[in-house]
């Protein structure tokens, strides 16, 4: 099941702008944002994210 940018950001208790940021590749999370979000999509972290 997908989940709207709101629906996300609710979840995560950020903005949707933040969301958006993050889909576009304009924003690098926090390691606390990056694990909020794949415990809420329950998907490893190392899907989710490319870490340099």
């Amino acid at each position: 099941m997908g989940f709207s940018q709101d629906e996300l950001a609710a979840m995560v208790n950020v903005r949707r702008e933040t969301i958006n940021r993050l889909e576009a590749g304009r924003y690098n999370p926090s390691l606390k944002l990056a694990v909020d979000i794949s415990r809420a999509v329950a998907t490893p972290i190392e899907e989710l994210f490319i870490f340099y």
